[in-house]
């Protein structure tokens, strides 16, 4: 696998440098910076320091992680943006999906998860803590027509939210892991990438979020 550069952009001192530290262990990723803002980081991003990975809190002093993902997302298209937060709302979880973010992960997670979630975006997976990945499925009105999610997705996202791992529902529906993750990623992409406001209209409308 390609070396990817990861960026974190996080207040906390001591969760900055736990992460930093334990990213810098990892072969297949370079730790290419680290900040305690976003007004910091995007000026090195624009310097020519811009990284392919980005961990970034939302709670962070000046312009937010959820306002710094669409700034980024505008700037650097193919950045691929992780929040990693304690935040459990699930407002601010759609906030951050329907700015860009591709992954939403909780503090509480622990660092080899971190890895584990880096390796399903690598595989075009759309990383996410089980707990905040149930709730977002929970937000959905399964059972509201809803001509935007195809049956296979329905049924993806019916299984996650009874708490099925990946591996349990590609056993289930006889698909590939890779093929969950991609259903997964594809289900959260349309409530921010094709046609963004009326993505976003139509989520509020059938009271998806």
């Amino acid at each position: 696998m390609e070396k990817k550069y990861i960026s974190i952009i996080e207040d906390n001192i001591i969760f900055r440098e736990n992460l930093a530290a334990y990213l810098q262990q990892l072969p297949n990723y370079f730790l290419l910076g680290t900040y305690d803002c976003f007004e910091t980081a995007l000026t090195d991003f624009k310097s020519g320091n811009h990284p392919d990975i980005v961990l970034m809190d939302i709670g962070l002093p000046g312009k937010n992680g959820i306002d710094g993902t669409k700034i980024i997302k505008q700037l650097f298209p193919k950045t691929e943006l992780i929040i990693v937060t304690v935040f459990e709302d699930s407002n601010m979880v759609f906030e951050a999906l329907k700015a860009g973010a591709c992954g939403y992960l909780t503090k509480s997670l622990g660092l080899p998860e971190l890895k584990k979630a880096l390796d399903d975006l690598e595989k075009g997976g759309a990383p996410m803590s089980n707990k905040i990945a149930k709730m977002v499925v929970e937000s959905f009105q399964l059972n509201h027509e809803d001509n935007t999610l195809s049956k296979r997705e329905k049924e993806v996202l019916t299984l996650l939210a009874k708490g099925k791992t990946y591996s349990a529902i590609a056993e289930e529906l006889f698909i590939s892991k890779t093929t969950v993750r991609t259903h997964i990623r594809n289900i959260y992409q349309k409530l921010h990438v094709n046609s963004k406001a009326e993505a976003i209209q139509l989520a509020n409308e059938k009271k998806m979020i």
